[in-house]
């Protein structure tokens, strides 16, 4: 059944690839991939890491660097299933080679396992790609999930879930956030080789702060001023977010990063701001201390430009879903986001120590980011909060390393 299901769904995907921009870049993506997988040397040892997106690589990075530099006889192979990923990562120098993942049907994983002949396969937090994992098992090639995190109303926990559950048997260890995922794959039999080690994404935060190069020009227009970053915004989270920016609350400058930078979507949040901006790949010395508002329209600066901030906006929880908090809270910052989060253990964990904000309305980021203007101690405890989280929380990477050394890379 999943069989024909899935076939049905790659037909589809490609009638609406002809339509759709990110769907045809997917399919071309794929393409070109068998290019890049035949000219691999097996040789190498490669050792497959699949990421679905952005996110998720950034998970599985601090693990992919920590093997590579303990067994420099190991290779990497990177995969990816969706171009946020893929188009910021695909010049990756920590990984041999990178490319889209193949659909999911038996002729295409059986010619990617012939191909790469992977030592072992990494799959990040919610990758379950059935014919890849029965085929891996059939090689004989160790497979195990990193950051994974499992709710109770996941299919594999369902009474009819039966399929799911099976899946989960072709595993070889599982590397899982939190007690609460090891006791409900416990509760339907997965009794070994379940191990609580965090979140790496905690490891690769500290690791970027540590290292992020200092932007001059972000520097000087964030001197001495209370600044909020708003990092992966959509259109419905800078609905409740410029209005406060634009009306009475001068106090706060803003840096806006969109999730998508688009030339349509820029010239939107343009439209709405009413206050001096810029955007930053036009940004001159003398802009700094005249505009208020900064948009970021280039990937990959993000993650550096928290360090200015007094508060950081999430985006995505109005929508899809929100992005990364940890790359704010690792400044101590407090962190703000919408209410579709509680799918993201971080964010729950975040909100619980005093370090982030759901926000519902206008009103209640009007709220929060006043109190935050009025009560320094208020914003410096949150910011507080919000540091010695991720730092207590880092160290996975060590704990799976030291896994893998007995489990794959045993002597």
């Amino acid at each position: 059944m999943y069989r024909l299901l899935f076939s049905l769904y790659v037909a589809l995907f490609h009638i609406v690839a002809l339509f759709y921009k990110k769907a045809g870049k997917i399919v071309k993506g794929q393409r070109d991939s068998w290019d890049i997988l035949k000219n691999l040397n097996p040789k190498k040892n490669y050792l497959w890491f699949h990421a679905s997106s952005l996110g998720e690589f950034e998970q599985g990075r601090p693990l992919m660097e920590a093997i590579t530099r303990t067994y420099p006889q190991y290779s990497v192979l990177l995969t990816f299933y969706s171009p946020s990923g893929f188009e910021v990562q695909k010049n990756y120098r920590g990984a041999d080679a990178v490319c889209y993942l193949p659909f999911d049907t038996m002729c295409n994983v059986r010619r990617f396992i012939e191909l790469v002949q992977p030592k072992a396969a990494f799959f990040i937090k919610y990758e379950f790609w059935p014919h890849y994992l029965k085929e891996l098992n059939k090689e004989g090639v160790p497979v195990y999930l990193v950051s994974g995190v499992f709710r109770k109303n996941q299919l594999f926990f369902k009474p009819w879930g039966g399929f799911y559950r099976r899946l989960l048997k072709y595993f070889s260890a599982f590397f899982v956030q939190n007690e609460t995922s090891k006791v409900l794959l416990n509760s339907i039999g997965v009794n070994n080789k379940v191990f609580i080690t965090g979140d790496t994404r905690c490891d690769r935060v500290i690791d970027i702060a540590t290292h992020a190069p200092e932007q001059e020009l972000i520097k000087e227009f964030a001197h001495d001023s209370m600044v909020l970053v708003a990092g992966s915004t959509w259109p419905e989270d800078e609905e409740i977010l410029i209005p406060y920016i634009n009306n009475v609350h001068t106090e706060w400058k803003l840096i806006i990063a969109p999730h998508e930078i688009d030339e349509n979507r820029l010239r939107g949040i343009e439209k709405l701001l009413n206050r001096p901006f810029v955007r930053y790949s036009t940004m001159k010395n003398e802009d700094a201390g005249q505009v208020e508002c900064i948009i970021i329209d280039s990937f990959g600066l993000l993650s550096s430009v928290y360090r200015y901030g007094q508060a950081a906006y999430i985006g995505g929880g109005f929508g899809v879903g929100i992005h990364n908090t940890l790359e704010a809270a690792v400044y101590g910052i407090p962190v703000l986001f919408g209410p579709n989060h509680t799918k993201f253990e971080e964010a729950l964990a975040l909100i619980e120590a005093g370090a982030a904000f759901c926000v519902n309305s206008q009103n209640d980021l009007e709220d929060k980011l006043d109190t935050f203007l009025a009560s320094n101690k208020t914003l410096t405890q949150a910011g507080e909060n919000a540091r010695n989280y991720v730092r207590e929380k880092s160290g996975g990477t060590a704990k799976i390393l030291d896994v893998l050394k007995t489990e794959l890379f045993k002597a």
